[in-house]
């Protein structure tokens, strides 16, 4: 569940106050929406915890091994065209972007929407929550975005410029061209 925290018009956050807040309260997960709105996301249960970290090891070895971009976990934040500054369980950009940011572009929220994103639905998410995020990442300009969840054994899969794709108990998923051979096993997430 996440809750979410309204702050007035006049109270909209820089991108500095809402960084300085961030590291003010490390043990909270901080997104800010487009709108302004203070997300606060919960630490994930146990098999949820399990599951990313199973989506994350698959993912380092792909990205390890193959050397086209930068990978990166649930503390990233992204700090999107349309304003919103959000972090995916999973994301990855190629490594072109990555060079053409500055030195201290990199050390902060990074200005841009990754390439490929992951969000792993926990046992306490509404759907929809991870469902606006993967639309957000969609509208600002993701490749590729897969939205699991557990619980249905359900895979929706976006792309740029096309409808939502859903698969229902897929074993596996490609990373098409965005990720060149990544294959993930999704037998470990469902189990």
């Amino acid at each position: 569940m996440v809750l979410t925290l309204n702050l007035p018009h006049a109270w909209k956050l820089t991108d500095e106050e809402f960084a300085s807040l961030a590291s003010l309260n490390q043990d909270l997960r901080l997104e800010l929406t487009a709108t302004g709105e203070l997300m606060i996301m919960p630490p994930t249960g146990g098999e949820t915890g399990e599951r990313n970290f199973e989506l994350i090891g698959q993912f380092w070895r792909w990205n390890r091994q193959t050397k086209l971009g930068k990978a990166f976990d649930s503390s990233t934040g992204f700090r999107l065209p349309n304003g919103a500054t959000r972090s995916p369980d999973v994301s990855w950009i190629k490594n072109d972007r990555w060079l053409a940011l500055t030195p201290e572009q990199r050390k902060k929220f990074l200005p841009l929407c990754p390439d490929f994103a992951v969000e792993l639905v926990s046992e306490s998410d509404d759907i929809e929550d991870p469902r606006e995020k993967m639309q957000e990442y969609h509208q600002n300009g993701l490749r590729l975005g897969w939205l699991i969840a557990p619980k249905t054994q359900t895979v929706e899969i976006y792309r740029p410029n096309g409808e939502v794709e859903l698969l229902q108990s897929p074993l596996s998923l490609s990373g098409e061209d965005v990720l060149p051979g990544f294959t993930l096993d999704l037998t470990p997430i469902w189990e």
